[in-house]
């Protein structure tokens, strides 16, 4: 790692030295603690498992090939991503992290019907929606490699969470701006809390080796207009939890949405299925097209 990047690190945070392999997991937060120390977690606490735990043989292998994918997707499935983006650096410490849209649980959550697809998607239908917007890629095909690796990945995360928990910190839990998002003083937020990750000019930080250090967040290397996090709400709340680098939640509601309406309504990569979506008409109001 260069003395550039490691700079950037302390500052991002806030002179905290952080080990590189967290860096290089996401550069995203450590994950906080969901409870105290001294009091018990809670029973509806999201899992945490040990990559140590994965066990040997062919089912271990497809599970450390799924989380290396999650961790470094652009590098490793180059013909379907489209930019910059690993699936970490939505689904934090390759989805480990709650309120970052954690996987744990997610075998049981899916299929589902979904609104934007007007359909039934199961995992896979999920997953590649990821690879055609985050990613501003190409869908994998549902039996190959990659994908099946991804689902034992995820599988092996939810082990455990019995059929229809609800898990603590599942998604992105939503909050409300007070006031309508003002996006000169997202300007400001930005400047002064996320530069220093995702650089003045919003197009993150890369390694020699083209590893993704910190994600862009609008331009040709970032996800496109279809991704949900596209969608002022989303990116909301998603900055609030979970930015800046290790201080999720120290942002207003309203800094949140201020700094995400600043971000989110920037110049990216269009979706040609964008046609297809909400084939229902019940297309949510935050969507950028």
């Amino acid at each position: 790692m260069s003395r550039s990047l490691v700079a950037l690190v302390l500052v991002a945070c806030g002179g905290q030295t952080v080990p590189v392999a967290d860096v290089t997991e996401h550069v995203a937060p450590v994950p906080q603690a969901s409870e105290p120390a001294d009091e018990p977690a809670s029973a509806n606490a999201l899992p945490v498992r040990d990559p140590a735990d994965i066990p040997a043989g062919p089912e271990g292998d497809a599970i450390r090939r799924g989380r290396e994918i999650a961790l470094d997707t652009h590098r490793l499935l180059p013909d379907n991503v489209g930019n910059g983006l690993n699936c970490t650096n939505c689904h934090l410490k390759a989805g480990t992290v709650a309120k970052a849209a954690p996987w744990a649980g997610v075998t049981d959550r899916y299929p589902k019907f979904r609104k934007r697809s007007g359909k039934i998607d199961d995992l896979p239908d999920r997953m590649n929606g990821c690879f055609e917007r985050s990613m501003n890629g190409k869908a994998l095909e549902k039996d190959s490699e990659p994908m099946q690796a991804l689902v034992a990945y995820a599988t092996w995360l939810s082990e455990g969470v019995a059929d229809g928990k609800t898990l603590e910190g599942i998604g992105m839990p939503r909050i409300e701006a007070p006031a309508a998002p003002d996006i000169e003083n997202g300007r400001a937020v930005f400047e002064q809390k996320c530069v220093a990750c995702h650089q003045g000019d919003g197009q993150g930080v890369f390694g020699p080796d083209d590893q993704t250090m910190f994600p862009p967040l609008w331009g040709d290397r970032s996800f496109n207009v279809g991704a949900g996090m596209a969608r002022l709400d989303t990116a909301a709340a998603f900055v609030k939890w979970n930015m800046p680098l290790n201080q999720g939640g120290t942002l207003t509601d309203q800094e949140a949405y201020d700094v995400a309406a600043y971000f989110s309504t920037r110049e990216r990569p269009d979706f040609a299925k964008k046609h297809l979506d909400w084939p229902n008409g019940d297309k949510p109001r935050d969507a950028r097209y």
